[in-house]
């Protein structure tokens, strides 16, 4: 995916990532090239389920561009690289930038994939946030460093902590996430802008919906509200 201005990344994260979503639904006609976008009954799944969660929502929206990665949690014979990899490809990575982490163990969530002293190495490394499909622990640590994080819930404890593979298509929380992936992140999740949108007009589709939408919910609260005034609103 191209590079979007910094204008473009810091106008997003004024709009919720359901915004951003209803956003890339209204722009489905326009050319979208890049990876073929999955649709069910025409409508793109370019978003994770109920399983993740947002674990610090008094952060708000960030936006970034995925860094992927693997990792066992407690698995003693899992094959890894070294941890080193990956911070090395974070520094490699122009920010601003959302890790993406799957637990991979043959008990995904058994032991925490993300703590504290994480969170301050990634922040430095430019990452604006971390969403884990996977467990998190030293939430408040995470807190006090600063970093907005998603994931399954939360644990106190992590095992042998394998990294397995860096930067490869992950699923995070049943959203296909490649390395460079542009994604959307708050309160409600996470969502993948598709490769070959323009996030320039993407941002301008989010302004013209929220406008429609707050007329809309001004509408509703007048006096005599009614299913016929809808109607008639409705034609406008």
């Amino acid at each position: 995916m191209q590079r979007a201005s910094k204008e473009a990344l810091e106008g997003l994260m004024q709009f919720d990532s359901a915004t951003v979503f209803n956003a890339i639904v209204e722009s489905m006609g326009a050319s979208q090239g890049g990876r073929e976008l999955q649709t069910r009954g025409g409508i793109p799944e370019c978003y994770t389920g109920p399983e993740i969660r947002c674990l610090l929502p008094e952060f708000g929206c960030v936006v970034g561009y995925a860094v992927t990665s693997e990792l066992a949690t407690n698995d003693p014979d899992a094959v890894g690289v070294p941890w080193d990899s990956y911070y090395e490809v974070l520094e490699k990575t122009g920010g601003p930038i959302i890790a993406a982490m799957k637990d991979v163990d043959t008990r995904p969530g058994r032991g925490a994939a993300f703590g504290d002293n994480m969170a301050a190495a990634n922040k430095a490394l430019g990452v604006v946030g971390a969403v884990v499909d996977g467990t998190v622990r030293d939430l408040q640590g995470i807190k006090a460093v600063g970093l907005p994080v998603w994931g399954r819930g939360l644990v106190p404890g992590h095992g042998v902590f394998t990294l397995v593979r860096v930067n490869g298509p992950v699923a995070i929380g049943q959203l296909l996430v490649h390395p460079g992936d542009l994604l959307v992140a708050d309160m409600d999740g996470c969502t993948k802008v598709p490769s070959g949108f323009d996030p320039a007009a993407l941002l301008e589709k989010c302004r013209q919906i929220r406008k429609k939408e707050q007329m809309f919910q001004e509408f509703t609260r007048r006096p005599g509200f009614s299913v016929a005034r809808w109607k008639e609103f409705r034609k406008k």
